[in-house]
């Protein structure tokens, strides 16, 4: 299938074309023949007016829809695969109308859809399609809908107002009033002989798909960036949605699902909802409810929401009540590969979850979404390629990547085009960071078991290599564990000397920014800004170098800048700075820990070396001489960090 904006492309010239001969062709008095003209403006490719006697467009003409089109009573309009319609960027005036007893027939196919859109596909640039029937809702028969005022509603639930197969709409939910907007999708008690199938709408500025009372099910739908809601049903809507799915990037939409007023019980089976912008997923206004089965969340900051107080029992998921502190995360999601109709049209997105068992690249030309544990497996190799943005679940401790032993992780970040992982508008302990383990030494000893996750970690390969990181910042993480352990933003597990570590920035943790347990490995350039335990800890003998460190504290009640415990393996860190505007300790060591570290550079701590457990001072060696409690070591140069825009990434 031709992309979408390839497409527009094209029609670009033939417009040029159909503009000039549908001027050339006007009639100077169109109401004294108005079918004619319709039927006449339809063969230049111009939806224009009431149409009047069944008609079939044809495929190889791209169609211009200029004013309102529709569709009366009796007759059937026809729309191959293949067929595009641009429509004007005309508000409400645009838009295409099925009314009561008509019947349209979109037959696209799944490689060839048809389409419908404005020619840039904004928001709110027309008014999309309505479709009235004869089927029964709580509005009563011959009811006045709020688009058009057309007239709808009957006692024919098994109506058939037609078919809709492989359709594809973008840019509609134009503004009728301060309280009415069109949807991309308008079903007005549409009754269940009607066929829907395979169709998607993307950047509406109100619903994706909105029923009003009806019978009328319908099976894979794709909604993406509409900025109401994607579902919206009322009026006593009693069909199915069977494979749903709903992508959501773009801030201040209203919800995934909202169900109003009566409730009719419909079945929504296989709904994935992904969000990449929080918000609200499922909304239930007053009685309202349905029976979803399979249901997949991801990224939402309110998963159920009763608006009106509604009792949660009116809303089954896989044959339970809804539950509000449900993550509803564990669902199989919709698969959308054979989903071609919507090719080049959707917003790549791919989610994070399972375990890798063979080598994997993640690509900045996709969205991914972190919705649980991720972990690469003994022989894999997981490749982020540069500018890759992965959105985690605030999922806390079931939200985490790590590389096993033997697995490998590798990621291609550059200086203008960093990675980034982290939660939607990150908070500390939204997720659990990244942790890798490998086979160096540790005093742990061989095959000790993590803290974070019960991962093995740990051998005597002190050369082992686990991958390299360059360029990439996390946000966000730290979730807890239990009592006494957190995850950090990044732990490494006996990482060996093999493994190459540089440019890395740790933000917003609610845990240590990093910590070393055991192993050989060094990093060169490490940012660190408000982890709220210790911004670099190690333990477990980790004898490797950090080369440029600059840390921040901005908010009270962190730990301490530098923490070192047990066994004393002699870490090197070369070029170390570290500033607090809320006072705090500096660098603590515990037991026998201690470190060489040359050019140090202190600045608003209440306490600059403090040994926990009367350590030696001399284990501990600043700028070839032992630690003293007294100096205020101010003089050393201050890491320049004024290169390191990369610090600065965030989720777009």
């Amino acid at each position: 299938m031709k992309n979408f904006k390839t497409k527009i492309i094209a029609f670009l010239t033939t417009y040029i074309l159909l503009v000039s001969v549908g001027c050339a062709n006007d009639d100077p008095n169109p109401l004294d023949n108005q079918t004619s003209d319709v039927i006449e403006n339809l063969k230049n490719g111009i939806l224009d007016g009431t149409l009047e006697e069944d008609f079939t467009l044809n495929p190889s003409t791209i169609y211009k829809l200029t004013n309102s089109f529709i569709v009366k009573s009796g007759i059937t309009f026809n729309i191959p695969a293949g067929t595009q319609v641009v429509a004007d960027n005309g508000g409400t005036d645009i838009y295409i109308a099925v009314l009561k007893g008509a019947k349209i027939k979109i037959n696209g196919t799944n490689s060839n859809p048809v389409i419908m859109s404005s020619i840039d596909g904004n928001a709110g640039d027309w008014g999309g399609l309505t479709i009235c029937g004869n089927a029964t809702t709580t509005a009563g028969v011959d009811a006045t809908a709020e688009v058009g005022g057309f007239i709808y509603g009957g006692l024919d639930d098994t109506d058939n107002s037609g078919i809709i197969k492989n359709l594809v709409i973008k840019g509609t939910g134009a503004q009728i009033n301060a309280e009415s907007q069109y949807n991309g999708i308008s079903f007005y008690a549409v009754g269940s002989g009607t066929l829907i199938e395979n169709i998607a709408v993307i950047d509406g500025a109100d619903d994706g798909i909105e029923f009003f009372g009806g019978t009328v099910s319908a099976t894979n739908v794709y909604l993406e960036n509409n900025e109401d809601d994607a579902i919206d049903w009322t009026e006593g809507w009693s069909g199915t949605l069977e494979n749903s799915y709903v992508l959501n990037t773009a801030a201040g939409f209203s919800t995934v699902v909202e169900g109003d007023k009566d409730n009719s019980n419909p079945k929504l089976i296989n709904l994935t909802a992904i969000s990449t912008a929080e918000g609200t997923a499922l909304q239930f206004k007053k009685e309202s409810g349905a029976t979803i089965t399979n249901l997949y969340l991801s990224g939402y900051e309110t998963n159920i929401d009763m608006k009106d107080g509604g009792t949660l029992s009116n809303v089954k998921i896989d044959g339970a009540d809804a539950d509000l502190s449900n993550p509803y995360n564990s669902g199989t999601p919709v698969d959308l590969s054979g989903w071609e109709f919507i090719n080049g049209e959707l917003v790549p997105i791919e989610i994070l979850n399972g375990e890798i068992t063979t080598d994997k690249t993640l690509s900045a030309s996709t969205k991914y979404a972190l919705t649980g544990s991720y972990i690469v497996k003994f022989g894999a190799k997981l490749t982020i390629e540069a500018g890759t943005q992965i959105y985690a679940d605030k999922g806390g401790v079931d939200v985490y990547i790590a590389v096993l032993k033997g697995g490998q992780i590798d990621i291609q970040g550059t200086a203008n085009e960093p990675v980034v992982m982290s939660s939607v508008n990150p908070s500390p302990a939204d997720w659990g960071g990244l942790t890798i383990c490998g086979n160096a030494s540790t005093t742990a000893g061989t095959d000790a078991t993590a803290e974070v996750g019960g991962f093995i970690y740990g051998d005597t390969i002190d050369n082992d290599n686990s991958g390299s990181i360059n360029y990439l910042v996390i946000r966000g993480t730290g979730a807890q564990i239990n009592s006494e352990s957190q995850y950090n933003g990044i732990s490494l597990y006996a990482v060996g000397s093999g493994t190459t570590i540089n440019n890395i920035a740790v933000i917003d943790g609610a845990d240590d920014g990093i910590e070393f347990f055991g192993g050989t490995v060094s990093v060169t350039n490490l940012y660190l800004e408000n982890n709220e335990d210790d911004s670099i800890d190690w333990t477990e003998g980790w004898n490797g170098t950090v080369t440029n460190t600059y840390i921040s504290h901005t908010i009270e009640g962190f730990s301490t800048a530098f923490e070192g415990d047990k066994m004393n393996n002699n870490p090197k860190f070369d070029n170390v700075t570290a500033i607090s505007s809320v006072d705090g300790t500096a660098l603590q060591f515990k037991k026998e820990s201690g470190a060489t570290i040359t050019n140090l550079y202190l600045e608003g701590y209440t306490k600059n070396i403090d040994m926990k457990d009367n350590g030696a001072l001399s284990n501990v060696k600043i700028d070839d001489k032992d630690a003293t409690t007294t100096d205020p070591y101010n003089t050393g140069a201050e890491v320049d960090i004024s290169v390191w825009q990369w610090i600065d990434a965030k989720l777009e």
